[in-house]
């Protein structure tokens, strides 16, 4: 087996564990555990909250990203969960909000926010980037990285789900995206990880460690995607091992 070099494009739940956000490089977290699965450096770039459009942003102003594509044999797109999830509330006013004046002020408009966004999430829709947006910057995505190096491979990890209050415990928009994303996998023979079954389980065995948002997963649910991710990373588009 050749070692093959990683690049995993993601949002917080490639490096946020039970308690909190870790360093790229914990030995914990699903991107590290593939890399020692596959013998292989992986480069990890992901911030909490990103979507889809946040990834294509990053591809293109971040250039610590444009430094490690011409070393990559793969990348694994890790994004879309934030995507499917409800925002009642316009995702530019979450973001907008560190920046008010005075603090006071900025406390008040927050603890709003804080109080509307999961009773309003409730009604499921709409969604942070309805799916035609998200498979849009997907394919913006695709082919910036095909323009640069036409024989890189990608891998699609379709959306985890997630038990969050803070969401009101609703994913209706995950089984959309997830379609359009796939059928938009399929049209350019892009395989396929599929994170919800792990989550799903995990989510719903109160055995499981996670983290107490409902969102991140514990150090066994990483496991368990660290190994779809790797077979996926170790496999042909054929299905032979490397």
């Amino acid at each position: 087996m050749n070692a093959r070099n990683v690049m995993v494009l993601s949002d917080s739940l490639a490096y946020y564990g039970p308690t909190g956000g870790l360093p790229a490089n914990d030995p914990r977290i699903w991107p590290t555990l593939v890399g020692e699965k596959c013998g292989a450096p992986v480069r990890l770039f992901g911030r909490i909250g990103w979507t889809s459009r946040d990834i294509w942003w990053a591809l293109t102003q971040d250039p610590n990203i444009w430094a490690a594509v011409p070393d990559a044999d793969v990348v694994v797109l890790a994004f879309g969960g934030m995507d499917s999830l409800p925002s009642p509330l316009p995702t530019a006013l979450r973001e907008q909000i560190r920046y008010l004046r005075p603090n006071g002020l900025r406390q008040i408009v927050r603890n709003g926010y804080q109080w509307v966004q999961p009773r309003a999430s409730r009604l499921g829709w709409p969604v942070a980037l309805p799916p035609a947006v998200t498979v849009e910057y997907l394919e913006k995505i695709r082919s910036a990285l095909a323009q640069l190096r036409p024989d890189l491979e990608i891998l699609l990890c379709l959306p985890p789900t997630h038990a969050s209050p803070y969401y009101g415990n609703v994913h209706s928009g995950r089984i959309p995206t997830t379609a359009a994303m796939s059928s938009w996998a399929a049209e350019h023979q892009i395989r396929c990880v599929d994170f919800y079954p792990a989550t799903r389980d995990a989510f719903a065995d109160d055995a499981v460690e996670m983290n107490p948002d409902g969102i991140h997963w514990g150090f066994e649910c990483h496991r368990a995607i660290a190994d779809v991710v790797a077979e996926a990373v170790l496999c042909t588009p054929d299905g032979v091992t490397r």
